[in-house]
Parts: C-alpha cells; sequence; structure tokens
C-alpha cells in the first residue's frame, strides 16, 4: 500500500504537470472504487481550474474553486500524468484530462477512493479522525510522551495507529525503531522521554529519506512519471530476515505484529 512517502512523492510530481491547469474533460470507466464514484464530476470540475495539491496522511487533496477532490490510492491504485495517445488499459479507472496531458488513476483492486467535497474538507469523515503528521514542526517526543505515556501496546502497533500519528506505516515503523535503538514489543507507555528524543527525529528522518529516495516500491505502485522507489533497497531491517544486520552482524528477526510482519535486530533494538 502507498504509505506517507509514496503520497508526498506524488502530489510533488503531479504538481509541475497540472496545478494551474483547466479540466477540459473528465472519463469515469467505473460507477465504484471502494465508495461510489461522483457521478456529477465533470460538471463539478469541468472547465475549472486545478488550483493546488495538499495531502493529508494518505489523502490527496486537489483544490478547486468549487470544493476539493479527494482521493486516496488504495492497495494498488497509482496517479500517472499521460498524453493523449496512451490508451487506457483494464484497470484504469478515471481520466482527467487538462488539455493535453491526462491525469489516470489506476487501481487494479479497487480499494482506492475518489470523492467529491464542497464542505471543509478537514472536517469530513475521512480526514477528521487523523492523527498528527510526523514530518511537522508539532510532533515532538515530548507530544508522543504525553499520548503514550498510559499505553500498553505495543511502540510499533502504536506508530501505525493513524488516530495518533498518520502515515508511518510498517515498512517506516520498523526502520525508525531500528535507527532509534528500541525493540518494537516494548510497551509504548514504558518508554521514557529521553529514548522518546531519539525516536521522533529518527522517524522524520526515515520518512525524509524515502521521499528522497523515491519511496518504496511494493506491488503495483509507481510514481506519476512511471519510474519507482527504491527505499527498500536502503532499509536496514524491513525484508532482511535472517540477514545480518548491517550495524552489528546479529542476524534480523522476523515477528508478527498486528497481522504485520516487523523486522528488528535483536541486539541494536533493546
Amino acid at each position: 500500500m502507498p504509505e506517507l512517502p509514496e503520497v508526498e512523492i506524488t502530489r510533488r510530481g503531479l504538481l509541475p504537470d497540472i496545478a494551474g491547469q483547466k479540466v477540459t474533460y473528465v472519463t469515469l470507466r467505473t460507477p465504484k472504487l471502494r465508495y461510489p464514484l461522483p457521478s456529477t464530476l465533470a460538471k463539478k470540475i469541468g472547465g475549472e481550474v486545478l488550483r493546488d495539491i495538499h495531502r493529508r496522511g494518505k489523502y490527496l487533496l486537489f483544490q478547486f474553486d468549487t470544493g476539493v477532490m479527494l482521493l486516496h490510492l488504495g492497495m494498488s491504485g497509482s496517479l500517472r500524468v499521460v498524453g493523449q495517445s496512451v490508451a487506457a488499459q483494464k484497470h484504469d479507472h478515471v481520466d482527467i484530462t487538462f488539455g493535453r496531458k491526462i491525469l489516470r488513476l489506476r487501481d487494479p483492486r479497487r480499494f482506492g477512493a475518489l470523492l467529491w467535497i464542497e464542505d471543509d474538507p478537514q472536517k469530513h469523515p475521512l480526514i477528521a479522525p487523523l492523527g498528527i503528521e510526523p514530518l511537522g514542526d508539532d510532533f515532538t517526543a515530548q507530544w508522543l510522551h504525553e499520548q503514550i505515556r498510559r499505553l500498553k501496546a505495543a511502540i510499533k502497533i502504536t506508530l501505525m495507529d493513524s488516530h495518533r500519528i498518520v502515515g508511518v506505516g510498517n515498512i517506516y515503523a520498523s526502520e525508525s525503531l531500528f535507527r532509534a535503538g528500541i525493540d518494537p514489543r516494548r510497551a509504548a507507555g514504558k518508554i521514557s522521554l529521553q529514548r522518546l528524543e531519539r525516536l521522533v527525529p529518527a522517524i522524520k528522518l526515515t520518512l525524509q529519506n524515502a521521499i528522497k529516495a523515491g519511496g518504496s516500491s511494493l506491488r503495483d505502485f509507481i510514481h506519476s512519471d512511471g519510474s519507482s522507489g527504491y527505499f527498500q533497497l536502503e532499509a536496514f531491517v524491513y525484508g532482511r530476515e535472517g540477514e545480518p544486520c548491517r550495524v552489528c552482524g546479529t542476524k534480523i528477526k522476523m515477528i508478527r505484529q498486528g497481522q504485520r510482519a516487523t523486522f528488528y535486530c535483536p541486539k541494536c533494538q533493546r
């Protein structure tokens, strides 16, 4: 599933091509993805200029004067800007044409979402429950300490709770905890402020590095230009079960937490 870095990379990739451009045509090839597609979308945005693209967690918000198009890539979705000569394929469900360029939504598993919002998007039921942005200035060790100091849940599970922190997916949680030297099984409430002062910068650095590296190539995720990311090639622990730790040489272990694979070094992370 595309996580925060992949969604942010997609946003940045789309901006130069379509921000400030006028919508000339809209094509919907299916009635629904995770939710029904807005059948009146062509009327809502046809002839309108795309003012900006924002990100909230893993959601992209396409800002028009008449409202906001909210988009989530689901498990396998991707957005690409293609020319008019590029024919749509089986899983290309939505085209939004900007003159000679087409913003194309591909979603093989149809778990993505595209909605139209005319009210405040921050109050929408999909956006309002989201937690703090980990790359924002408000995400600090002190804030995190206050949020988790009474929790018995494992820190890895806590980091992936989007109602507390958005966008720290499975790969990035494992990598951040390794950088901070924290055992992913440790109860969140048992972690001291001093150790959180290592963890918060580790989360920020891990996400920033992933964005710089182009994200992670997972399943069908591709960037808006068709390329794929290579962050996984730089991973310290994720996907490296049985391989030597890049720091101490100890074999990386894998366990299951919340039905997700967790990778860690039993020597470096305590």
